[in-house]
Order: structure tokens, then C-alpha cells, then sequence
């Protein structure tokens, strides 16, 4: 038996399994724990080693949500409160390294599990770049998908590898892995610089600029993930969303076959996990560096 699975056996009790938390497909407490101890061993490698926040929902989806990146003292059974020198000034990080700190999570009113673009070993240095495909009022899913493909055109160019996720809500996030190469500044200095690149070259799909107002009929692609202390929603993450979709890894042939960015959710997930993480079994070895790109792009590090 697994350590994984082990661990997972012996997990915290989940009360209140019986309270439903999404209305709209009448999943419980229960069903979303259940579902977390089954994606155990597919979300945990997204999940380890690094600093992560929690979206907790105590009354639900459609009800107060709560974000948490820092905890004084945790009655989370399993999880790990980092180095408070990591983030001077605040209390520890978060890390969720086993399948007890995930059911633990579970067990505290957590839906959504975001973690941050550096290891905790070395959080000075991101190892991944993300951009945030985030649609803007009156966009529809056929040119989401398009904007993806030529973001991808874009990195490609650049000599920079990328890998797909759905969020599980309404867009798709592309993941650039990186070598520990520049510190957080530097690289979002340069996925900004990507971006407005993006907003010049096709200004009638993209904008540079955050806000719904600057996004009407356009998509953002968000560069501000990139940033010390920003998180991104992890893969296998089920949302806080009507529904509960579920941010899986796709490869970059899958996308046109889907319909939306919570194509799974976590009623409907099950035929998927057999894929698992395999659409993503490159991103390790296609780590890159950024200098080459940089330059192609005319981006001056400080």
C-alpha cells in the first residue's frame, strides 16, 4: 500500500456529511470529501512542497466564502505551517504535503485549494509562470478557446513550453514550467510584457489591463498570478462555484472536444481520472529558462 493511501486511511472523520454545500447539483460535505480522498494521489503532486491557500465555504457555495493563505495555529489535522520568515509579517504559510492535511482540509469547510508559482524550499525563485485566461463579458467559449491556442502561438514562438489546464469556472489557465532562473519580480515583469504583447498584436481578443470593465468582449490574460504571494487554483481543485467543476490538466489536443472550462466536475469526474496527470508528464523535463525569451521579446530584466 501506497503511503498516500495509507495516510488517507487515516484521515479525520467528516462531520456534518450529510449538509449539502452546492444546490445546484446537491452535492454534500460528504461527496466533496469523498471526492478529495479518491483525487488524493493525482492532487497531491500538485500540492506538495509548496505554499497553499484555502477557499473555505462554511455555509456553501452560494454563501460567504473565505480565503486563507496564513494561519497563527491550525486545527487542520496534518497540515504543515511553514517558516513565518518565508512571508515577513504575517503568520506561517500553509503546505498540504499528505491525504490527512487534504481530508483535513475538507473536514474545515475547504473547497478550493490554490498554490503558489515557487516551492516553499525556494520561494524566492518561481519555477512555473501562469497566465489566467479570464473571459470578459460577451466572450463565448468557442473564442476562449481560440485565445488559448494563440497564446500558446505566441510561447511557442518564444521558445517557451506550455501546458493546459481547465479552471473549473469560466477559463483556462496555460502553465509555462520554469528553471529557477529569476526572482518574482522579473518574471512578472516579463508574463506582463507577454500580455501586452498579446493586447498589441490582437487587440480585438485581448487586453492588458485587469477590471470587467476593460474586459467587455475581451479576455485578460492574467499575469498577476505571477507575483510574490499570488496563488492559482490547483489542478484537481473541485471550485466554489454552482455546479463544482473541477480544474483538470489537459493535453493540448483535448481542447476543441470540450464544451466549457468545467466540462468535469466533481459529479462527473470519474471516467477522467484514469487520465490522471498524464497530459502533464513532460512539464518536468521541459523546464526552460527565460533569458533567450526575454530577449526575443526585448524585455530587460531589472
Amino acid at each position: 500500500m501506497s503511503g498516500r493511501m495509507a495516510t488517507a486511511q487515516k484521515a479525520p472523520r467528516i462531520t456534518h456529511a450529510e449538509r449539502v454545500i452546492d444546490a445546484a447539483s446537491g452535492l454534500t460535505k460528504g461527496d466533496l470529501a469523498a471526492y478529495y480522498a479518491r483525487v488524493a494521489p493525482l492532487i497531491l503532486p500538485h500540492l506538495e512542497g509548496r505554499p497553499v491557500a484555502l477557499v473555505r465555504a462554511p455555509d456553501g457555495v452560494g454563501g460567504e466564502l473565505f480565503f486563507q493563505k496564513h494561519a497563527q495555529h491550525s486545527d487542520i489535522a496534518g497540515i504543515k505551517l511553514l517558516d513565518p520568515a518565508l512571508d515577513p509579517g504575517h503568520d506561517p504559510l500553509l503546505q498540504i504535503d499528505t491525504a490527512e492535511a487534504l481530508l483535513g482540509a475538507a473536514q474545515y469547510n475547504t473547497v478550493e485549494l490554490h498554490t503558489w508559482n515557487a516551492t516553499s524550499r525556494a520561494i524566492g525563485k518561481p519555477d512555473r509562470m501562469t497566465f489566467d485566461l479570464d473571459p470578459g463579458e460577451g466572450i463565448d467559449w468557442q473564442q476562449m478557446q481560440e485565445a488559448a491556442l494563440l497564446v500558446r502561438v505566441l510561447l511557442d514562438e518564444l521558445g517557451l513550453p506550455s501546458f493546459l489546464k481547465t479552471s473549473g469556472g469560466k477559463g483556462l489557465h496555460v502553465v509555462v514550467p520554469l528553471r529557477r532562473q529569476f526572482g518574482w519580480d522579473e518574471v512578472r515583469g516579463f508574463s506582463r510584457a507577454i500580455v501586452e504583447h498579446l493586447a498589441r498584436t490582437v487587440p480585438e481578443r485581448f487586453v492588458a489591463k485587469s477590471g470587467p470593465r476593460n474586459r467587455v468582449g475581451r479576455i485578460f490574460a492574467d499575469y498577476l498570478r505571477n507575483g510574490f504571494g499570488a496563488t492559482t487554483v490547483s489542478a484537481w481543485s473541485a471550485r466554489a462555484r454552482p455546479g463544482m467543476g473541477v480544474s483538470v490538466p489537459l493535453a493540448w489536443e483535448e481542447l476543441p472536444d470540450l464544451d466549457s472550462a468545467a466540462h468535469w466536475t466533481v459529479a462527473n469526474i470519474g471516467p477522467r481520472l484514469a487520465t490522471g496527470n498524464t497530459p502533464w508528464d513532460a512539464m518536468e523535463r521541459s523546464r526552460t529558462g527565460l533569458r533567450d525569451a526575454m530577449e526575443m521579446l526585448g524585455f530587460l530584466p531589472a
